[in-house]
């Protein structure tokens, strides 16, 4: 078989989220799987460290998708050729995007619709791109992988798509994500915080993350914790109206560090040094960082929504993510009681070991071979 495959964000030193799905999965699938070949379509140059064995030919396919209108361009016009001249039998795109203009099969993971919810979140070019098309790619792809099973039953209701097209596949975690050693306990805390003990938040600062109300929620509870800190780890996509005016009311800012995008060992040090993870984000589809902090055996706070629960089970304490005040509550309540942070760190550390990219990308090979079989 010959399985072209959607590796546009493959970034070197800017994986997200999907492109952390992407690159961690298909690392495995082309190692186990010699005996088909692997098209990667880049729409730009791409990294040595994305060619992950020699099964692989890289393409780049150009203009760069940096905005709505290139996406229709992409997929619509300048993949269908390009499907056709690398004698494809199978696309695969880890994020969702799919093309109209073929009809070669098409497997598509769809992470979330947060979109769909919360479209206000989203410049309107985008939030009307992603409604408008995204209907038609569930219809359109031969079978669709999601990370949750909330995910799927959003799918299954949301665009009526038959659970049985539906494949459920967690995400996993990097191989780099642990409790410190001895030696590298206080790292980070000497690094962000001069030695403070702080909260950390890691996720690209986006609107659904909800750092507003983290923000306001911080500065009510640091009234009673003045040595408490707050560590935020990512990149600002959009830092919106609510973010600012938040962090322009705050009593505290002082307190707050945002460290922009980190490595994976710098943001390993930074998540395992904290005293708990704060992640509130209204809208998941599964929360990598909850577990990323699991594993590191670092307590989290987490939002009562979405896939949420689903991942981190009976190893968080919960609040209401629409709620300033359940948030500065339950900051509280992980910050001063120590039993009940030990008690966290010890249900993660095992609730983690289920969320591994070995299964994550046996699961996605699984969803291409049912596609394979439908060909056959």
């Amino acid at each position: 078989m010959r399985i072209a495959v959607n590796t546009r964000l493959l970034l070197p030193g800017k994986l997200e989220g999907i492109g952390w799905f992407t690159h961690e999965t298909l690392r495995r699938i082309t190692a186990a799987h010699p005996e088909h070949h692997f098209i990667y379509f880049f729409d730009r140059p791409y990294h040595a460290q994305f060619i992950h064995s020699t099964n692989v030919t890289p393409v780049v396919l150009p203009p760069p998708t940096r905005h709505p209108l290139l996406y229709r361009i992409w997929f619509n016009w300048m993949l269908p050729p390009a499907l056709r001249r690398h004698r494809a039998d199978l696309f695969l795109s880890p994020d969702g995007f799919l093309s109209l203009r073929t009809e070669l099969p098409q497997l598509a993971v769809i992470h979330d619709l947060n979109f769909e919810h919360f479209p206000q979140d989203l410049p309107r070019a985008y939030s009307h791109y992603y409604r408008s098309f995204f209907p038609r790619f569930a219809r359109k792809a031969a079978r669709i992988v999601t990370v949750s099973e909330f995910s799927k039953q959003d799918l299954v209701k949301t665009y009526r798509v038959p659970e049985a097209k539906i494949d459920v596949v967690h995400n996993g975690i990097g191989d780099v994500f642990g409790p410190l050693a001895e030696a590298e306990r206080g790292v980070a805390r000497a690094r962000h915080t001069a030695g403070k003990p702080y909260f950390v938040c890691v996720g690209s600062l986006h609107p659904r993350k909800n750092i507003a109300r983290l923000l306001q929620a911080f500065d009510r509870f640091a009234e009673q914790e003045p040595e408490a800190r707050l560590v935020v780890v990512g990149e600002a996509f959009w830092w919106d109206g609510r973010m600012k005016a938040a962090w322009n009311t705050m009593r505290h800012a002082d307190k707050v560090v945002l460290t922009g995008r980190l490595q994976q060992r710098e943001l390993h040090q930074t998540l395992a040094d904290a005293m708990a993870l704060v992640f509130v984000s209204y809208f998941e589809g599964f929360g990598i960082p909850v577990a990323e902090a699991m594993k590191c055996g670092v307590p989290v706070l987490t939002a009562n929504a979405t896939s949420l629960p689903e991942v981190a089970g009976d190893a968080a304490v919960y609040c209401d993510p629409f709620s300033v005040e359940s948030i500065a509550e339950a900051m509280a309540r992980v910050w001063q009681d120590g039993p009940l942070r030990t008690q966290l760190a010890a249900a993660g550390l095992e609730r983690a070991a289920r969320f591994t990219w070995d299964s994550t990308a046996e699961g996605l090979w699984r969803s291409m071979e049912r596609v394979m079989q439908q060909l056959a």
